[in-house]
């Protein structure tokens, strides 16, 4: 059976809300939401491709767009490979040209609707951001408790609370806190044993990749909770997918200080661990902020770091 490669969009209006249209009942997955675009035509770019399908569907021209996401599926009945970019600018009014219901809705109001099973790594991609910021460890609590207040302040709206230097209760009495202080700014991913879990309703938690392989399959804490793990090849890679984990990150990109008998990938290895991997992943490893359009490129969802994202 042939993959039939589609083109889609995450675009988003000025205020950040994104853009979502309604299936044709008479379609594959009819009645379902999704993400606008269309089929690649053969030898065609997908950039391209993009932009035709949205000028067609919505009418507006496309004027600055980046690769987010690949998802490769398989339906009972075709095979599909959503090639999905994040569409930053465009020029003209979207509107149903096909007759289609729009809506236009806030990340997370995106687990409102229901979308086909292709499209759901691409609902996490649509709500998670550019950057992942992983605590340092070594440093007194009232540091971390600064730094994660700067760090809110400075925009940054995924943080994994890392501190393996204390003790369960100091770790356990410092996410306390860092659960109220994230609450309503941004999604706090915890670490440690599952048992903790319960405690922690509004956050996520993230496996280490001992956790990772001792796992089995099926998702460890509730539907609709975060779940990510740490990540090192494709073995790990496959892992976590089976495990439903929402998103990885995948280390070490390049030499870190932190972990200095650790083998760095590099960009390439990177880049063909990531081709057919179907949920979004973090580059970790002596990486900055400006890296994260490389880490696009690779097809990555951006960075996670420590030193680069903590405040001085």
């Amino acid at each position: 059976m042939k993959r039939i490669h589609v083109a889609a969009a995450v675009i988003r209006g000025a205020d950040r809300r994104v853009l979502i249209a309604k299936r044709p009942l008479d379609k594959h997955q009819g009645g379902l939401w999704e993400f606008p675009g269309g089929k690649v035509e053969a030898g065609e770019h997908v950039e391209v491709a993009l932009a035709r399908e949205l000028l067609e569907e919505l009418g507006i021209v496309v004027t600055a767009a980046q690769p987010l996401i690949q998802v490769r599926h398989d339906y009972p009945d075709k095979q599909v490979l959503l090639d999905v970019w994040e569409v930053h600018a465009f020029t003209g009014e979207p509107h149903g040209a096909e007759g289609q219901p729009l809506m236009w809705v806030t990340a997370d109001q995106l687990t409102d609707y229901s979308f086909p099973a292709a499209n759901q790594p691409i609902v996490a991609a649509a709500r998670l951001p550019q950057r992942y910021l992983i605590t340092p460890d070594g440093i007194s609590k009232q540091q971390l408790r600064d730094g994660l207040r700067k760090a809110l302040d400075d925009g940054v709206r995924l943080i994994q609370l890392r501190a393996p230097s204390l003790s369960h209760d100091e770790y356990l009495a410092l996410a306390r806190e860092a659960q109220t202080l994230c609450a309503g700014n941004a999604q706090l991913m915890l670490k440690g044993p599952l048992e903790w879990a319960a405690d922690f309703p509004q956050a996520g938690w993230h496996l280490t990749a001992e956790q990772l392989r001792q796992a089995g399959q099926g998702r460890l804490v509730p539907a609709g909770r975060w779940l990510a793990a740490s990540c090192h090849d494709a073995g790990e890679l496959e892992l976590a997918a089976a495990l439903g984990v929402d998103f990885v990150t995948l280390s070490p990109v390049q030499a870190t200080a932190s972990h200095p008998e650790a083998s760095p990938l590099g960009w390439e290895r990177v880049t063909d661990l990531l081709l057919g991997f179907d949920r979004p992943a973090y580059l970790l490893g002596g990486l900055q902020a400006s890296d994260i359009s490389r880490a696009r490129e690779a097809g990555a969802q951006g960075v996670a770091a420590i030193r680069a994202f903590w405040p001085d």
